[in-house]
């Protein structure tokens, strides 16, 4: 749906071709998150941990080893200490870290190809025509004015989109409440498309769930920016109002930032220095922003740790659904499925001259897992049933780069397995 959104606009409106309607079954491969798009090159990259490239990808045709030495050689990628300061929106590159943009990598690199069948350009000018197909398509107003594919889409048919959230988690967030927690849930949908989403995901006491609601809150900005720079703003019937000069109790509000909101917790909690742990599935907008200007414990939401459960041994095959384990009677389907094109998400070899010894290195998204977050998990599911006062290790607790993984650690970083010789 998120790839038809963005494909009819620049068909319908800005005259590209129509082949980029139809989507080939086996094309959702190329969607791999961590994957950097150099916009004016029209080329993807997968980078090593100290900035290398490892893989990369002119539109949609991988390129060999041969032709990523000739382009990039052995060095770090030219705006690498610019990306891993997390910068992930420039006129050079963009950065893809979520499921959410991810058919937009699979979309640019599709319109690369058509360009060079069609005019065989040296530099790609498509950029503005995507941005503007995601202003079209997501811009505050569109849930409300049915604009674009993707809201109107979502709005009617929300399940076949939507999953809604286990009673384990539900359970959870009830026992985490009347344990005395704060709850907050932070997002940057507006507040329309967050209440449609919420009370199909958690029903329509959803609220109740939560001591302040904070919507559009536009991040990574909610946590870099000062607060004139983005003061809250109380809604009346989803239209912002005028802007708030402190925050004074709990509710729902949007925009903001992260340090009005911290002096809020330390006044509903009492404590000068109240702890804060954030749960987030993007490294730019979540994880890396929450660690880095607030300092939050972060959990980072990592569905790549289901990749590697994907394979049932065949014996079991047979065995009753039930009987399974939490993951597996549905398995493997997207987004959990490794990449045939870009390999592991964790862990891949450096590109070498043929019958050159490899040499295994992490990959720059494994590198910014273990710096930035806390720990990181698969689902929510997966720590729903433990006691609130579980103590899981850190990443940070033995310096060592698989410590934080929970339940274990991606087998690719495992040394001696099977899994990190790659084909």
């Amino acid at each position: 749906l998120i790839y038809d959104s963005f494909a009819q606009y620049l068909v319908t409106e800005k005259g590209y071709d129509e082949d980029l309607l139809t989507l080939a079954p086996d094309s959702l491969d190329f969607c791999c998150k961590g994957l950097v798009l150099e916009i004016e090159e029209g080329n993807f990259l997968k980078l090593a941990e100290d900035g290398t490239v490892l893989r990369a990808s002119h539109g949609t045709k991988s390129m060999t080893s041969e032709e990523i030495l000739e382009t990039y050689g052995r060095r770090e990628w030219k705006h690498f200490n610019t990306v891993s300061g997390m910068v992930s929106r420039s006129a050079k590159y963009y950065l893809y870290d979520n499921y959410f943009d991810l058919p937009g990598a699979l979309l640019c690199a599709r319109v690369v190809d058509s360009l060079d069948q069609h005019d065989g350009q040296k530099k790609y000018d498509f950029w503005k025509d995507m941005v503007a197909a995601i202003q079209h398509n997501y811009k505050i107003s569109a849930f409300k004015e049915d604009c674009g594919t993707y809201f109107p889409e979502v709005k009617s048919h929300p399940d076949k989109y939507l999953q809604r959230c286990p009673e384990s988690v539900k359970k959870w967030l009830k026992q985490l409440k009347s344990a005395g927690k704060i709850l907050l849930l932070i997002t940057s949908s507006h507040s329309d498309y967050c209440r449609l989403l919420c009370e199909h995901i958690l029903g329509n006491d959803f609220e109740e769930y939560f001591d302040i609601v904070i919507t559009n809150a536009l991040k990574p900005g909610f946590f870099s920016h000062t607060p004139n720079q983005r003061p809250f703003r109380t809604l009346e019937n989803d239209e912002e109002q005028e802007a708030l000069l402190s925050l004074d109790k709990p509710g729902w509000y949007s925009q903001g930032n992260a340090i009005q909101l911290y002096e809020l917790l330390k006044k509903m909690t009492g404590k000068l220095d109240p702890k804060v742990v954030y749960f987030g599935d993007s490294m730019h907008s979540d994880i890396f922003p929450a660690r880095h200007y607030s300092n939050w414990e972060t959990v980072l939401i990592l569905e790549e740790l289901l990749g590697d459960k994907v394979t049932v041994p065949a014996e079991t095959e047979s065995e009753p659904l039930e009987k399974k384990g939490k993951y597996e009677e549905d398995q493997p389907k997207a987004p959990y499925f490794v990449s045939k094109q870009w390999g592991s998400f964790f862990m891949d070899r450096l590109p070498g001259l043929e019958n050159a010894e490899e040499t295994l290195i992490r990959t720059w998204s494994c590198k910014c897992i273990s710096t930035y977050s806390t720990i990181a998990i698969p689902t929510l599911e997966a720590i729903a049933d433990l006691p609130l006062d579980y103590r899981f290790t850190r990443f940070s607790s033995n310096s060592s780069a698989t410590a934080g993984y929970y339940p274990s650690p991606p087998s690719a970083l495992l040394p001696n397995e099977e899994s990190v010789t790659m084909k």
